[in-house]
């Protein structure tokens, strides 16, 4: 994997770059899709490459792990073999899932005990199990392990928490070292910052990460429920301090909003299920704010979801049918929606890569900022 810085901004931290990968090229600042069991929810491949022109994905570690399997992904190819996605997939460490979806967990210097959700059957992750998984995946990024400290959490328990990451992934690095991909590709490693909303700790955190040297660095544990400007802030000493010519990937984060206020900060890479997830909730992010399109307004609203993007120019839906299609539990809702929003997030990331280029991003980021998050 290679990274190019391509152009800074003057007056924040935004950045345009290129990130070379064995599946294609990405340009930064990029967002990510988040296709937790190998899909994005409903949407097809086909409209991902073509409709929103995605150049990555997210696959889920923990999810993949215990459904299909790593047997089935080392038989397809990796998760380019089983699902047929031909560019670049990025998987997480496993470790927030771990955090948010297993109960009865037990955390131990070793590794982390965990039952599954799905049938409630016991395993166990370590950093060494973590690596050899996703070489299976296949993942052209990959990401440590790590413990994800819940919000709010004591100084003690962030520190040791931390203190147990930075253990994790040396023998995550380790392991990484002496293997390779069985899929005949590169992959990259990326270590993840901890330290929770701990000004000290996410300094000692970030030290330690850019100390290991990796192909890029990641900045976790800033999407559980902290107050936006404490994640500012902790978003911008992390930034200050790991290696400027590296990509800096905000995991889990957030509103269209988050993301202008992180691109200024210098990062380079975001995720989130929020554009899929609200939008099969009735939630469109647009570029005059966020629509509810349950509310009674728009049931006799007949101008096209998609009038500011022309996503569809051969199949125009109108506000007022895609309401009739929630209301009237049609899968078709959750399509239409999920691609708009998706298609909104990367055309929010287009449009930021240009107003960086034209010299004018801190100008448009502040009028936007007040634009996307109004209710509409």
């Amino acid at each position: 994997m290679k990274f190019e810085i391509l152009q800074n901004d003057k007056n924040t931290a935004a950045r345009n770059g290129k990130l070379v990968t064995d599946h294609g090229d990405i340009e930064t600042p990029v967002f990510m899709p988040v296709g937790t069991a190998g899909t994005v929810k409903a949407v097809h491949f086909r409209e991902l490459r073509q409709d929103i022109d995605a150049k990555i994905i997210l696959g889920n570690t923990y999810h993949l792990y215990l459904r299909p399997g790593i047997e089935i992904l080392q038989k397809a190819g990796g998760l380019h073999g089983f699902n047929g996605w031909d560019r670049a997939i990025l998987t997480d460490s496993g470790g927030y899932q771990v955090y948010s979806l297993a109960q009865n967990r037990k955390i131990t210097p070793e590794g982390i005990v965990f039952q599954s959700h799905i049938d409630g059957s016991k395993h166990f992750f370590t950093p060494e199990g973590i690596v050899d998984i996703q070489r299976i995946i296949g993942a052209d990024i990959m990401m440590a392990f790590d413990e994800c400290p819940p919000y709010p959490c004591d100084y003690q328990y962030a520190e040791q928490s931390m203190k147990l990451t930075h253990a994790y992934l040396k023998r995550c690095f380790t392991q990484f070292n002496e293997t390779s991909c069985p899929h005949g590709h590169t992959q990259a490693l990326f270590p993840i910052v901890q330290g929770s909303t701990y000004s000290d700790l996410r300094k000692i955190s970030a030290e330690f990460v850019a100390d290991i040297g990796a192909e890029g660095n990641a900045i976790g544990g800033l999407s559980v429920g902290e107050p936006a400007e404490e994640m500012y802030a902790i978003t911008e000493q992390v930034c200050s301090i790991l290696p400027k010519d590296k990509p800096r990937y905000l995991m889990g984060v957030g509103t269209p909003v988050n993301l202008l206020e992180g691109i200024a900060l210098g990062v380079d890479m975001f995720d989130c299920v929020m554009p899929t997830r609200n939008a099969r909730n009735g939630m469109l992010f647009t570029w005059d704010g966020i629509i509810n399109i349950l509310n009674n307004k728009w049931k006799d609203d007949f101008t096209p979801v998609f009038a500011e993007s022309k996503l569809f120019a051969d199949r125009e839906y109108s506000r007022a049918y895609l309401r009739h299609l929630f209301k009237s539990n049609e899968i078709l809702a959750s399509q239409i929606s999920t691609l708009h929003n998706l298609h909104f997030y990367i055309s929010l990331m287009q449009k930021a890569r240009e107003k960086i280029s034209e010299g004018v991003f801190p100008e448009w980021k502040n009028t936007m900022v007040k634009q996307l998050g109004q209710r509409i």
